[in-house]
Parts: C-alpha cells; sequence; structure tokens
C-alpha cells in the first residue's frame, strides 16, 4: 500500500524502522498514530502555522508539535534571540543569569510559583514535582488524573506499564475527572498514605461544581500536596496558566510544552517551603541550564505578556469551535460528533456510530485531513501564527469527512472511501 504523494516519508519510515523502535523519538508522532498510505511521516521545514514534509507537501498544522509552539514554527523574536544567544554559548561549567531571569519571569506571572526549577520534559517535571511532594509528606502514594508523562511512577498505572516494577504500580491510584467521590474514595482506602494528587486542571471538560476547589480543599484536609500539571495549560490558557484563568492555586505546578516555543525545557514552580527541598532532593541535570533554551523562553515569555498572544489564541480559537460546530449542525451530524474543550485547545469528538467503530471513522478524518493539505488528529491547538483563512481552509477538510462519512453510510462499508487500513485501538492517556 503506498501514495505518491508521500514516497519519501514512506521511504524514510522503512529506513528509520532499521535502526529506531517504532521509526520515531516520540509515541504520538510514530506509525501508530499515522495510517500507512495516507499519512506523511517526515517534516523537513516549518514556517508559522506551516509545515512541509520531506515529498514537498505544505499543510496547516493544528497539532502543533504536540502542543510546544505558541507562536508559531519559527517565530522570528525567539529565534533572534536564540541566534544572539549562539554566539556567546549554550552550555557553560557555571550557571548563567538567564536561568534567573526566566525563574523570575515565571514567578511574576504564575500564581503559585515562588521557586523555579527547569527540566527539559514535561516528564523531568511531573517527577520532580513527585519527588519533592514525598520528602515534604513523607508518604509515598500519588493519585493521578490525566496523562503526566512516560516515568515509571506515572505511567506504570496506564495500560502501558510493560517493564515498570509491581511495587511502583501499586504506589499510583487514578481517579476522574468532575468526580470528587473517586478521589475521597482513595483518601479513604489510604488514609494518610497519599503524599500527592496531580491532575491536568482542565484538558476536555470544564471543572463542574467547583471541582478544583474541592480537589485541593480535600487534599489539604489529607496533608497531601497538591500538583497542577499545567504542561500544556501553562502560557495558553492565560500568561499565568489554567490556574490563574480558573481561580485555584495549587501548591506546586509543572510547565513545559509552550513555555520556550518548541525549544526542549520545562519548569516545576510552586511555594517556597515545598521548592526549598529541592536543595536536599536530587533533581539535577547536566543540560537544565542549557542557555539556547533558555533564551527562547525569556523571548516567548516577554511575548506573550507584551502582544496579548493569549487573546489571539482565544479569538481564533472561538472562530475555529463556531465554525466547527455550524458545521455539523449544518450536516445533522449533532449526535455523532461535537466540540469540546476551551478554543485554545478544543477537541473534536467522535461519538459512537451506528456502523463502523470509532478507530474506522478516526482513520477516515486523518486521511481526509491530509488529503486536504492539514495536519490533525482532532484536537485544535492554537498558535498565534493561525489565521481565520487557516480556519476556513481546515473546515473545508471537515466538510470533505462528512461528505465520506456520508457516502460510506450509503454503501454501508466504509472500506469505499477509506484508501489505508484502520488504526488499532491504542492506551487512552485522557
Amino acid at each position: 500500500m503506498g501514495n505518491n504523494r508521500y514516497t519519501n516519508s514512506e521511504d524514510l519510515l522503512a529506513r528509520a524502522l532499521k535502526t529506531i523502535p517504532l521509526g520515531a523519538q516520540t509515541f504520538s508522532k510514530s506509525k501508530t498514530q499515522f495510517p500507512l498510505g495516507a499519512s506523511p511521516y517526515f517534516a523537513k521545514r516549518s514556517k508559522g502555522a506551516n509545515i512541509w514534509d520531506v515529498d514537498g507537501n505544505e499543510y496547516v498544522d493544528y497539532m502543533s508539535a504536540l502542543l510546544s509552539i505558541t507562536l508559531g514554527y519559527c517565530d522570528p523574536d525567539v529565534t533572534n534571540a536564540v541566534r544572539d544567544q549562539l554566539d556567546k554559548g549554550t552550555i557553560f561549567s557555571l550557571g548563567s543569569e538567564l536561568e534567573i531571569k526566566v525563574a523570575e519571569e515565571i514567578c511574576e506571572m504564575v500564581p503559585c510559583a515562588e521557586m523555579v526549577r527547569f527540566g527539559k520534559n514535561g516528564s523531568d517535571a511531573t517527577a520532580g514535582a513527585i519527588r519533592i511532594a514525598r520528602a515534604y509528606t513523607k508518604q509515598e502514594k500519588v493519585a493521578v488524573c490525566g496523562y503526566h508523562g512516560w516515568q515509571d511512577w506515572y505511567i506504570g498505572s496506564t495500560s502501558r506499564n510493560l517493564g515498570v516494577p509491581q511495587s511502583t504500580i501499586d504506589l499510583t491510584l487514578s481517579f476522574e475527572y468532575n468526580n470528587i467521590e473517586s478521589l475521597a474514595r482513595l483518601f479513604r482506602v489510604h488514609k494518610g498514605e497519599i503524599a500527592a494528587v496531580i491532575l491536568e486542571p482542565m484538558n476536555v471538560h470544564l471543572p463542574e461544581d467547583n471541582f478544583l476547589e474541592k480537589v485541593k480543599e480535600l487534599t489539604h484536609h489529607n496533608n497531601a500536596v497538591l500538583v497542577f500539571d499545567e504542561t500544556i495549560t501553562g502560557f495558553r490558557f492565560s500568561n499565568g496558566g489554567a490556574q490563574e484563568m480558573l481561580g485555584v492555586t495549587p501548591d506546586l505546578a509543572t510547565f513545559g510544552k509552550g513555555l520556550a516555543n518548541g525549544y526542549p525545557l520545562s519548569a516545576v514552580a510552586g511555594k517556597q517551603e515545598i521548592m526549598r527541598l529541592m536543595e536536599d532532593v536530587f533533581f539535577s541535570f547536566t543540560f537544565g541550564g542549557e542557555a539556547l533554551s533558555l533564551a527562547a523562553s525569556l523571548a516567548t515569555l516577554k511575548k506573550i505578556k507584551e502582544e496579548s498572544v493569549i487573546d489571539r489564541l482565544y479569538q481564533t480559537g472561538e472562530y475555529l469551535s463556531s465554525k466547527l460546530k455550524s458545521l455539523i449542525l449544518d450536516n445533522g451530524l449533532d449526535e455523532g460528533y461535537e466540540v469540546l474543550g476551551l478554543p485554545v485547545w478544543s477537541f473534536f469528538v467522535i461519538k459512537e456510530h451506528p456502523e463502523f467503530s470509532q478507530w474506522e471513522l478516526k482513520t477516515l478524518l486523518i486521511q481526509e485531513m491530509f488529503a486536504n493539505d492539514i495536519i490533525n488528529l482532532g484536537s485544535h491547538n492554537i498558535t498565534y501564527a493561525h489565521t481565520r483563512e487557516h480556519v476556513d481552509k481546515l473546515m473545508r477538510a471537515y466538510s470533505s469527512f462528512f461528505d465520506k462519512v456520508k457516502a460510506a453510510s450509503e454503501a454501508g462499508d466504509i472500506s469505499e472511501v477509506l484508501t489505508c487500513e484502520p488504526l488499532k485501538p491504542l492506551f487512552k492517556v485522557r
């Protein structure tokens, strides 16, 4: 199976699979996510809201490098800051003032932030937050809700737990978003044993019935540390993250993704009383103070503040959500599809279909998106570089998808419109 449109990508995939497991460094960019014969696999370059693949095809990108891009690819202010720093050095045998400047910006912007430490991936930050929470409370168990990275302490609670010791798996307890009783039950069953509650303050659904306030109250009542995983929501939902937007301040928060507009940097931030434990808890990286990413972060945070970037994200996202909801209604498909989340990070949700599986429909969606020069796996990760014209192009791709679904329903066979094999079910992280 193949497509001349993706010849170079498929050749590179075959080559990569000989030396790289799954052919990619990131699970979400691997062949498990993109149907063979209907997808590109390798990018050549990017600019603004666009990516070009190795076959020369140009796309409007709504994945935004897994939400690590907030301003747009190759933002000139970030690029210039990195270029200036490159001449001064990328890493040193001593610390650099940039570490202080970025920490000060985060403390100014984020409600919970009194002190900051840097890592490289969001997983570094969440693991660090859990380690100091355990040190602070002298307890070991952790209650989780959402996705918190690849490391043992969290991933052991998912179906992707191969290689994680059972003793580690037993320390991680899961609860449900907007279900305060599910968390209360964990505290009853594991009374006095829970060190931290960590959750994404929001993803698909808004908090209901003061859910986050109740989580904070319950967590503190049980002498545990409240951690917000703002790897995605930080510097996207508002200048101070979801905690600022939703009005609930945690003890600790973790950041990554758009913190440096695509450069590798993450952070743990929080109350000084807890963060001071980082002086004894080992959280240390050779590249934690790497200067190019810090220069990128400083430029990113300043631009977010000075140019009202978040307001633009909401404006573009609201236009997108409104157009897509109208398109669903106009096609009489509101029982099968909906749009959830906030405009800055919204989700096209495929509900149950009487004839086709969600995976068949998702495969068709991806196929039609790529065929219409769009990168979109079902979430809309808006950047400062996206325009209404980009959104209009996305709507044409959704129209094509809806037309193919109708044609498949009339034929009673989705294979009539699929040009590739359907994707297989994978573990859910949210």
